[in-house]
């Protein structure tokens, strides 16, 4: 009942702020001006919703079974993961800002773009907790099976699989929203139908009491599937974590000259896989140079041109403009989703309440709420800070949550003990169980955090990187477009790599399962 009572207490208040404080200012609407639209409307978002609803269905659906055979695949072939991974996460970087209008001229009319781009938003949030789960599990099992003359198969379905379960559901509470939302901005691209037709023609004729209504439908989409997802997880609950802070197994020293092959080898190979993927892919469908660009095209735009220095002078002035509040806003959110997770894990009372909220602010779709943002805190830094940290923080939270909880129970069992205060318990036995997720979480926060800068750049800002993608698409500058794609997603596979080297040094003491040799 307490929670009834606070939840009508906030829509009480929220109706008075916004009648008060913002009657004037066209910024934020009333639940009763919110209500009376949907009524009003409600045969049109009905329609709207079941397309984007099935859209969003049908690439949550591809884009999860693709990271799930990727995940096994990685695990059980460790040699092929460097390659593989680095495949992923390429793709997973491309800007969907950019993406979307290319994916338009490919596929032409129909739902091909919001499918793809949809299943491209879960695939990778999915893939990273996933090969995290199929490690954690501590070596004396493996060992177990070994000894018993079974291998890497029954070692994946009797122990990997069972172990990654609520791995795979934490990613799949984060994938629910992120599917939602590579569907509106597929539809963003030109289609005739959907929440994300309505939401753009609601912005262009600022019509508040409209967005805010497409808003709350999209987070009560948002948040009913989340809410399966965990009902759902909950029904293949296996019961406690195991043991999973194990003491590294001796290793044998790698020789210098293979550190050193790896190191820079492996990276090398992976640029020259994507390049060429790149260039096969656009030759094997045969699609025009004027819009679908290769490698040498880019090369020769940027670099070997006649007015390569005055295109390169244009795009890192962009670039840097949207660095500036992306960085913040990156460690804003990540930090944000760490401290509450940590909140609710020491107050069961403060996550039944506050859960709502944070699932609603992740749920809202970043393309129906930046431009609100953003008229509320203006087009500076400020703005585009808020909206990044809300991207980031609710996978971080779902993620770190997830990962308080994996601490063993026989751990927990031995501060009870002594009673150990909650705090000791926190610092010394949760948080080192947590560390995996939450560098899982740092990973796929890159390029969130860079998608959720341009996004709010290409609708509401006119500022940075975002603004430059969507003027060269209208104007079809493909050069500059594609040139926009790779540097960003360059961007974003240096900072997952700058995390991914931190990560492992952190996880070779805490959880060395999880490290690769």
């Amino acid at each position: 009942m307490r929670i009834y009572a606070w939840f009508a207490g906030l829509l009480l208040a929220w109706e008075l702020i916004a009648r008060l404080a913002f009657g004037d200012l066209y910024i934020l609407s009333p639940p009763t001006a919110i209500l009376l639209r949907i009524l009003e409307d409600f045969p049109l978002y009905c329609r709207a919703l079941g397309t984007t609803v099935l859209e969003a269905l049908i690439g949550f659906a591809l884009g999860n079974l693709a990271a799930i055979l990727l995940a096994i695949l990685v695990v059980a072939l460790p040699p092929i993961e460097r390659l593989a991974q680095a495949i992923a996460l390429v793709v997973f970087c491309l800007p969907l800002v950019a993406t979307g209008p290319v994916l338009r001229v490919i596929y032409g009319p129909g739902w091909g773009p919001q499918i793809t781009l949809a299943a491209l938003s879960v695939y990778y949030t999915t893939f990273v907790p996933l090969v995290v789960g199929l490690r954690a599990v501590p070596p004396n099992w493996l060992d177990l099976i070994a000894s018993y003359g079974r291998g890497r198969m029954t070692a994946m379905t009797v122990v990997r699989i069972r172990a990654s379960l609520p791995y795979l559901v934490a990613s799949l509470k984060i994938a629910a929203p992120a599917a939602f939302l590579g569907a509106i901005v597929g539809e963003f691209t030109g289609a005739d139908r959907g929440i994300g037709v309505l939401s753009i023609q609601a912005m262009r004729s600022l019509d508040v009491d409209g967005t805010w209504a497409l808003a709350t439908i999209a987070s009560a989409v948002a948040i009913i599937g989340y809410a399966l997802v965990g009902w759902g997880g909950r029904l293949l609950a296996i019961g406690a974590p195991p043991t999973l802070l194990v003491s590294p197994k001796a290793r044998a020293p790698q020789v210098l000259w293979k550190r050193i092959g790896i190191a820079i080898g492996a990276p090398m190979l992976s640029i020259a896989v994507v390049l060429l993927l790149w260039q096969v892919s656009m030759d094997a469908l045969d699609l025009s140079r004027f819009f679908a660009k290769r490698p040498g095209d880019i090369w020769t735009y940027l670099v070997t041109g006649g007015q390569a220095a005055a295109h390169r002078s244009e795009l890192f002035a962009a670039l840097g403009a949207t660095m500036i509040v992306t960085i913040p806003g990156y460690f804003a959110g990540l930090g944000l989703g760490a401290v509450l997770a940590a909140l609710f894990c020491l107050l069961p009372t403060v996550e039944k309440i506050a859960s709502p909220v944070a699932i609603a602010l992740r749920s809202i779709p970043i393309v129906v709420t930046a431009p609100l943002l953003v008229l509320a805190l203006g087009r500076g830094q400020l703005g585009m800070l808020v909206i990044v940290a809300v991207m980031i923080f609710f996978p971080t939270l779902v993620s770190c949550l997830h990962g308080l909880r994996q601490a063993p129970g026989q751990v927990i069992d031995y501060f009870n003990s002594f009673r150990a205060p909650p705090l000791t318990q926190l610092f010394l036995a949760r948080v080192p169980a947590m560390l995996p997720s939450l560098f899982a979480a740092a990973r796929m926060a890159v390029p969130m955090a860079v998608l959720a800068a341009t996004v709010a750049e290409w609708l509401a800002t006119g500022t940075g990187i975002g603004n430059l993608m969507a003027l060269t698409s209208s104007t079809s500058n493909y050069n500059m477009l594609w040139s926009c794609v790779a540097i960003l997603t360059l961007v974003s596979v240096t900072g997952y790599m700058l995390v991914a080297m931190l990560e492992r040094r952190v996880l070779s003491h805490f959880a060395p399962e999880q490290v690769i040799q």
